[in-house]
């Protein structure tokens, strides 16, 4: 009896062992974790950018889900804590998150750097079609792939700078490749336009929001459904039968909405026209996992396609 109760005792002695074996392997893994640097993103599509530019080298959160309005959108209490616990928080800046404006300064004031994308390049100014926020700067710079090439650039010198371990020739080399990937997407895009003729290059919108985009590859911004650089604003019966009264006037066959707010506006404008279709883009948000505006690639080339397809 006492043999088999000893022999059970040694064998009980062995899982333990291996369980705190086990354990001791679990802290270990999640000191491990614990020590990776976390990036917190406030935008979709900069999350995109900085997931790109980091890879594996650093954990990246993003704030804002596919599909949402950056304008209005804000963030739940997990996201603001999150927020405030980041090793490094990047903004699109310029007014942009405004549901996140207070989150943000909070964060700052919490000690936690702060990277502003908008930062690395000159801003351009919202045009007549933003209303009261005419000649403010507009946010928008992500509409031109060849600027978000200077963001990534100026964007992969500040999180080696800000974040440890981050500034390697590794990481180095694999941001510099993202970062020619989008100066090509600009050539594609550039490509993908050539067709659309010069009296054809103009763009009636949702809000104010293809500046950028404009600029870079010879279009005229016509007008916009909401006069303003948000979608917060709301048209006037009288903006609407102006703009209507130019789009007849002008023989502009498309209006292009955006895919993250309703198209209800869009909608009622071109029925008061002659032949006006009402075409989505992605302008402010990236669109779900598996679609054509997945990644932030996606979206500027599907848009290029779009637009190409509308006004040719």
């Amino acid at each position: 009896m006492r043999t088999v109760l000893v022999q059970r005792g040694a064998f009980a002695v062995l899982p333990v062992v291996v369980v705190l074996g086990a354990c001791v392997s679990v802290d270990t893994s999640s000191d491990s974790e614990e020590d990776t640097p976390r990036i917190v993103v406030t935008t979709n599509i900069l999350g995109d950018v900085v997931r790109n530019l980091v890879g594996d080298d650093a954990e990246v959160e993003v704030v804002m889900p596919p599909n949402a309005d950056p304008h209005d959108f804000a963030p739940s209490a997990r996201q603001a804590q999150a927020m405030r616990e980041a090793d490094v928080l990047v903004i699109n800046g310029l007014g942009f998150e405004a549901g996140l404006v207070d989150t943000i300064d909070a964060a700052e004031d919490d000690g936690v750097t702060v990277l502003t994308a908008t930062d690395a390049v000159d801003p351009l100014p919202l045009g007549p079609d933003a209303g009261e926020e005419q000649g403010t700067p507009d946010p928008h710079v992500f509409t031109d792939p060849a600027r978000m090439a200077l963001v990534a650039e100026a964007l992969t010198d500040e999180l080696a700078a800000a974040v440890d371990g981050l500034d390697t020739a590794a990481f180095r080399n694999h941001a510099q490749a993202y970062t020619a990937d989008l100066a090509a997407l600009d050539a594609e895009v550039e490509q993908i336009l050539a067709p659309v003729p010069p009296e054809r290059r103009v763009l009636v919108t949702n809000h104010d929001v293809f500046g950028y985009f404009a600029e870079r590859y010879g279009f005229e911004i016509l007008g916009a459904v909401i006069p303003a650089g948000s979608t917060l604003a709301e048209p006037s019966a009288a903006d609407l039968d102006d703009l209507a009264t130019l789009i007849a006037d002008s023989g502009v066959p498309a209006v292009f909405a955006d895919t993250s707010a309703p198209s209800r506006l869009a909608d009622a404008l071109a029925a008061e026209g002659a032949d006006v279709e009402v075409v989505d883009l992605y302008s402010e948000s990236l669109g779900d996992a598996g679609s054509d505006g997945a990644t932030y690639v996606d979206m500027v080339r599907t848009n290029a396609h779009r637009i190409a397809d509308a006004l040719t």
